[in-house]
């Protein structure tokens, strides 16, 4: 099937939702956690997105998790 397990065109752990790239310095909101309050992207290496926050402090997250938005 081209590389692809389910004929979507997604890789195996696809969810079918298209990745949003994001780069250091980008400013971010996490979707349930708005007590956390502005986010900055500090690294992205692989899945992994190093946000911090106002509120909330560093936190990492795994990109196709969380969906955060851009502030």
């Amino acid at each position: 099937m081209s590389g692809t397990e389910d004929g979507t065109g997604c890789k195996p752990g696809c969810d079918g939702i298209e990745a949003v790239v994001f780069v250091p310095g980008d400013l971010v909101r996490h979707p349930t956690r708005q007590d956390w309050g502005l986010g900055q992207v500090q690294s992205v290496i692989g899945s992994r997105i190093t946000v911090n926050f106002e509120h909330g402090g560093k936190v990492v997250l795994i990109a196709g998790k969380v969906a955060l938005r851009f502030a």
